[in-house]
């Protein structure tokens, strides 16, 4: 027990998370009479309302977005389970992919052709795809809080000073009061984002899962020690800045998934312009002003470095997506194409719905590939090459797709 506290006591040490001169006990609640400082008590908050956010998302899904799915037309249903073969199943437990070494060996133990085992393995991944109706209800209900936060932030903003001019961040700093609606404002945010993490890993497996992981821990660590060291006012505008173009990019994706695909491009250029200027526009500013602005008003401390450091993260990762972001805009354009889901809805890629609609009818590539190579005249032919520059085109479409909504 000593050696924990000895540790807390080293961790917390007020040189390094305070500015010189200022104590834990100058900016605890109660300390001033004309200033209500954060109380660091108030971060269990977050957890409990987590559920809370859960209980929400779990309703509005169950019995308001997934009829209003329904009765667009989204389909709830899965394709047809692969048959249970003990063999295969316990290579494709090993590894979702399958590796053409496998092909022969594995041939040999089922008795089945290379090309058989090939659909089965598409069958199997298929199946484990979660249905379009699931990936619009999550959708749905981010575009949903995404909306209301950014409206609720900047109604709680709109009359402070510092959501005008950056500096005053650090005017005053660090006797800055918390206002109620500042204090919800941060409770309702960190607890959506305690609910993302949790429910991340039963959610609709993304590419960049860990990235996400990262950036939600990473927003949930900031938001704590803004918190504890009364930064809210620096937080309160990062998070207003990341709300804005989430909002689109939950939009352009469960557009996407009800099939209004011009309405699905138009939302995704607003988005694309969107987050263009508030990540790598208004955030870059508030790093400035956190950079160049706050040692001019403030003595200098550690934590200075280490919020920093948080900070330019985040940049780096909004860099990286907004490179992958572009380049997906111009090969799009490039090909005359345009899908507005940017980051991959299943952790691996698969076909095209038409190809699993083929395989749950037990049709084959093999089938499709001699019916397209057969000579014919006329209009039988005509819609071959029509039907095979038809998947060609969705495969385009979906693969560009799959990559965008690494945006987040």
């Amino acid at each position: 027990m000593d050696l924990i506290n000895k540790f807390s006591n080293a961790f917390w040490s007020e040189h390094i998370w305070l500015p010189p001169n200022t104590t834990w006990a100058d900016i605890a609640p109660g300390s001033r009479q004309d200033v209500v400082h954060a109380n660091y008590k108030d971060l269990i908050w977050p957890i409990p309302f987590a559920a809370v956010v859960m209980l929400v998302r779990y309703t509005l899904e169950r019995f308001w977005i997934s009829p209003i799915g329904k009765s667009l037309g989204i389909r709830s249903s899965r394709p047809k389970k692969a048959a249970n073969v003990p063999i295969l199943e316990t290579a494709y437990a090993k590894s979702t992919r399958l590796d053409n070494k496998w092909l022969a060996p594995l041939s040999k133990q089922t008795d089945m052709s290379e090309r058989q085992i090939e659909r089965w393995w598409r069958l199997r991944r298929a199946q484990d795809k979660p249905s379009t109706l699931v990936k619009f209800c999550e959708n749905t209900w981010r575009c949903i809080y995404y909306l209301y936060s950014f409206i609720f932030g900047v109604i709680v903003l709109w009359d402070k000073p510092w959501f005008w001019d950056v500096k005053s961040c650090w005017y005053g700093y660090p006797h800055q009061s918390i206002s109620n609606d500042i204090w919800w404002y941060y409770m309702i945010s960190m607890s959506f984002y305690w609910s993302l993490t949790g429910t991340q890993f039963f959610d609709v497996k993304r590419k960049d899962f860990w990235q996400m992981f990262i950036h939600h821990m990473v927003t949930l660590l900031l938001m704590s020690l803004s918190w504890v060291c009364n930064l809210h006012r620096v937080g309160s505008l990062v998070l207003v800045v990341h709300d804005c173009g989430d909002i689109f990019l939950e939009a352009a994706k469960l557009t996407k998934y009800a099939n209004f695909q011009k309405l699905c491009d138009a939302i995704f250029a607003i988005f694309t312009v969107v987050w263009i200027v508030t990540r790598l526009g208004f955030y870059p500013r508030i790093i400035y002003s956190s950079s160049v602005e706050a040692p001019r008003i403030l003595p200098m401390f550690p934590a200075y470095y280490i919020f920093n450091s948080l900070l330019l993260m985040l940049l780096v990762l909004h860099v990286i997506w907004t490179y992958m972001i572009l380049k997906i805009v111009v090969d799009s354009l490039q090909k005359g194409l345009m899908s507005g889901d940017i980051r991959s809805s299943d952790s691996e890629d698969l076909s095209d719905s038409s190809e699993n609609a083929a395989l749950a009818n037990g049709t084959g590539r093999s089938k499709n590939k001699s019916n397209s190579g057969a000579p014919s005249a006329g209009g039988s032919g005509g819609a071959a090459g029509g039907g095979a520059t038809q998947r060609k085109s969705n495969n385009a479409s979906n693969h560009a797709t799959e990559a965008t909504t690494a945006a987040k």
